[in-house]
């Protein structure tokens, strides 16, 4: 009686001893386990918001409508008032053929209309002219037209250059008035009436 005791207080003590070896740190705690399969859940569970790209319209740019077509002006015939490069007080031109540079100008203590260029015949230079004689006429505020005495040039424009006045054109300024033809150039004291007709080959005074 006493050895069966004995040996069921042996298998008991084995069996606690079992027990307790079960809740030692050797093996995985259950709880710990779920606690962290959870937060690895709620952490992949978390993604960035979709970024939105909005789309940039242009405005359409406005086109000729299908089969119109744009014309230039038209260029306009040489007017009677033609626009000569104009600087102070002072409006210069060339001529059709290049061969003369011309201005109505206010100088000092006088205005003129006149043009610089070769022409021919010239009369003999007049002992009151030292300088250069006969390269081009004048007409000043009094008397007839005159072949010009000068030391240098005198209708040109200190700046910039001269346009073209067209033939057939006129320019009326500071009281003259020149007009071109393919030929030649007329300028003329409107209050007078006198002036002078240029060209290369001809000249005339009046």
């Amino acid at each position: 009686m006493n050895v069966r005791v004995s040996w069921a207080a042996v298998v008991l003590g084995a069996v606690l001893v079992l027990s307790g070896c079960g809740g030692s740190g050797n093996e995985p705690d259950v709880a710990a386990q779920e606690t962290a399969t959870t937060t690895a859940t709620a952490t992949s569970s978390v993604t960035a918001a979709p970024t939105t790209t909005e789309a940039t319209t242009e405005a359409p740019t406005s086109e000729p409508a299908a089969g119109t077509t744009t014309e230039p002006a038209p260029e306009l015939p040489p007017t009677l008032e033609a626009v000569a490069f104009e600087q102070g007080e002072s409006y210069y031109f060339t001529t059709p053929d290049g061969a003369f540079a011309c201005g109505i100008v206010q100088l000092p203590g006088r205005t003129e209309a006149g043009c610089e260029g070769v022409t021919d015949p010239v009369p003999p230079q007049p002992e009151s002219c030292v300088v250069n004689w006969g390269h081009g006429m004048r007409v000043v505020d009094s008397g007839p037209g005159e072949f010009l005495c000068s030391g240098g040039p005198v209708y040109l424009p200190v700046e910039g250059s001269a346009e073209v006045l067209p033939a057939g054109s006129r320019l009326s300024q500071l009281g003259y008035t020149c007009e071109t033809t393919e030929a030649d150039v007329t300028c003329t004291n409107d209050s007078t009436g006198h002036g002078f007709t240029v060209a290369s080959g001809s000249n005339e005074t009046f």
